[in-house]
């Protein structure tokens, strides 16, 4: 079967072609940790995890790389303000969204790489830019110039004023163009930095990802995915920088195939939002909603389509998941689903129609009522049906009470986070090992420091 995709660059559905249908390639730009995930983030997560998950189901070998961004602007700025270093912060928030992201049942990334970890290879990219003329250095700053880059805006298709006034940075005197972008800038004493050959600072957010891309899964990739909010400045940054390494004019295909974006999810039809009081933290509707309950939520409509956020979307996805799950308790659990082969079918064939999820889940629902109708005497509909489950990511038995049984990847999390307490209180580093023991907490999970080692258990109240 063919697979369709939206190609944000082209602006049209395709075909779906592998670079090397043997080796699969997406990247995501994942979060800047400084504080918790919203639900704007958890949409591109799981549109994100639900797209490796169809690929999955057609190319035995898919890799998934999502970045952490970890030094930030608004990280050192929440940083000085909590008067905490920024590495208490960015340890504290990625964990906590990996947490959110899992009770969601987003699979972990096969890498998950964190920016501050690629400095180098920022500086040699940066480098080759200088070198190659893209790039220019003026006031300790290094400059990408965008005028050398001819298909610079194909993207976002923004006129030369809207790129100006869309820049995630005021315009600065030292730039030549208006449209210019930071590559390099220099630290204050106060804050993180690293030695370079323009002197101690920091790297501009864009070439975070083009640095992290390249190494964790080398150009041409298949898919780039994020939120629509990234298309400019980010994703048209990353592409200029990124071509401009590889080749003089290089078409933006080189750097990434294909481009997926996700539409906005808003509150009374407007854009969720700090400025508008409006912003919904995944964690805190956690407490309310099982992470099924809120995944098909963010499955409900188109992933391309904006998503108006509700209590109603909420309590009808609940709803949904509580009738699937009497339908399949009613007929018992004897279908076995191990060694699966997704074969044609209606609720297959819309997803792999650039995850037409509103059609996908018509069919799902078809498909119990019709269970209803037959019962357990049709066990290849059951078959479809807990295949079709899986594939979405929904786990209709935590749909009554929140999740109380850990996947192997929240496990992986947790083990982590004890391995680093153990590290803290080794090095008599007590406050670190009582502030993840309190995180731990946080999270449910309950520890307790044995002659053998540390053992925990998820509480199950």
């Amino acid at each position: 079967m063919k697979f369709l995709i939206y190609d944000s660059l082209t602006k049209k559905k395709q075909q779906f072609v592998p670079v090397d249908r043997n080796n699969v390639r997406v990247y995501a730009c994942g979060p800047t940790v400084y504080s918790y995930a919203h639900v704007g983030n958890a949409r591109m997560s799981v549109v994100t995890d639900l797209l490796v998950r169809v690929l999955k189901t057609i190319y035995e070998n898919v890799k998934f790389v999502s970045n952490i961004t970890d030094v930030d602007d608004k990280i050192i700025e929440v940083a000085k303000k909590e008067k905490l270093r920024i590495g208490e912060i960015t340890s504290k928030f990625e964990k906590i969204y990996n947490q959110d992201m899992l009770e969601l049942n987003v699979r972990l990334p096969d890498i998950q790489p964190r920016a501050t970890e690629h400095i180098d290879e920022m500086i040699i990219m940066i480098e080759k830019l200088v070198q190659n003329q893209s790039a220019y250095i003026t006031k300790k700053h290094v400059i990408f110039n965008v005028k050398k880059y001819k298909h610079y805006g194909v993207l976002s298709r923004r006129t030369k004023d809207e790129q100006i006034s869309g820049s995630r940075i005021e315009v600065a005197d030292y730039k030549k163009n208006p449209e210019d972008f930071v590559l390099w800038k220099p630290s204050k004493e106060d804050e993180p930095g690293w030695e370079s050959p323009w002197g101690r600072g920091r790297p501009g957010w864009h070439i975070e990802c083009s640095a992290m891309s390249e190494k964790c899964l080398k150009t041409p990739f298949d898919i780039h995915c994020g939120g629509i909010d990234l298309t400019f400045p980010h994703h048209e940054n990353e592409i200029a920088q990124s071509c401009s390494l590889i080749a003089n004019d290089c078409e933006p295909s080189k750097f990434s195939k294909y481009w997926f974006h996700n539409g906005f999810v808003t509150s009374n039809g407007e854009k969720m939002s700090k400025s508008q009081g409006n912003i919904k933290l995944v964690n805190d509707i956690l407490k309310e909603y099982s992470g099924s309950v809120i995944r098909l939520s963010l499955l409900s409509s188109h992933y391309r389509q904006p998503l108006d956020w509700s209590k109603k979307i909420l309590d009808q996805s609940k709803k949904n998941l509580f009738r699937f799950s009497k339908a399949l308790k009613d007929i018992g659990n004897k279908v076995d689903t191990k060694n699966f082969r997704q074969n044609d079918n209606d609720f297959i064939c819309a997803l792999y129609d650039d995850l037409n999820t509103p059609k996908a889940l018509a069919v799902l629902n078809g498909w119990f009522d019709d269970l209803k109708s037959n019962g357990s005497s049709n066990k290849n509909l059951v078959f479809l049906i807990k295949q079709a489950l899986q594939i979405l990511g929904l786990n209709i038995e935590d749909n009554q009470s929140l999740n109380t049984k850990l996947t192997e990847e929240q496990k992986i999390i947790v083990e982590k986070m004890i391995q680093e307490r153990e590290i803290a209180r080794k090095s008599k580093d007590f406050k670190k090992a009582d502030e993840i023991r309190e995180q731990l907490k946080g999270m449910g999970i309950f520890i307790d420091d044995t002659s053998s080692g540390t053992i925990w258990k998820k509480n199950e109240s």
